[in-house]
């Protein structure tokens, strides 16, 4: 706990220093906060309610995060993700075999996460570049498979001060960690 109160207030003195846009360093604050809030991995299918729905506090998968960042920007990526595809449900992945919209879980999906991002965010390049990853940006990984995984970029640099870290849930929970290029990268997002 020391040490993320810690990275907060490492965080908050670099966030004076920085150019970055006001918008980019908010939501890496609200992920960095997120994770001082004991999260349990549990990919569970909830009934939540539509607007502002959540899982359990205490539960979520790595997009429960993406979505809880957002929510402390007054962002609802729930209703934006259920209301773009209602209109436009031929845009989305049909992985699950949906024949409807579902306002319980689409938001909760990466792929649809990622299309959502490439519809209407900032599309940045895929690169072996660290400089290339800035606070506030969202990156998406295949883990193998077709398993993928979301996170954000936040203001904290690694150990060796080469690349930003990252918050994300990969299964112990809502962490920031190194791990950037642990996995190919198959998204680079920027939205407000």
């Amino acid at each position: 706990m020391k040490k993320i109160a810690f990275l907060l207030i490492l965080s908050s003195i670099i966030n004076t220093l920085s150019a970055q846009d006001d918008f980019a360093l908010k939501l890496s604050n609200a992920a960095i906060e997120l994770t001082l809030q004991k999260v349990v991995y549990t990919p569970d299918y909830f009934v939540i309610k539509y607007p502002g729905g959540d899982v359990p506090s205490n539960m979520g998968v790595c997009t429960d995060l993406i979505i809880r960042a957002y929510r402390k920007l007054d962002i609802d990526l729930q209703q934006k993700v259920h209301e773009d595809m209602l209109a436009n449900f031929d845009k989305y992945p049909k992985i699950w075999g949906l024949k409807k919209t579902d306002s319980n879980i689409d938001h909760r999906r990466v792929p649809n996460l990622m299309t959502f991002f490439n519809r209407f965010g900032t599309i940045k390049k895929i690169s072996k570049e660290p400089n290339d990853y800035i606070p506030g940006d969202i990156v998406v990984w295949n883990l193998g498979g077709a398993i993928t995984h979301i996170g954000i970029v936040v203001n904290l640099k690694s150990n060796d001060g080469k690349r930003y870290l990252i918050a994300h849930n990969i299964g112990n929970g809502q962490e920031i960690s190194d791990c950037l290029f642990t996995y190919k990268i198959i998204g680079h997002y920027f939205y407000k």
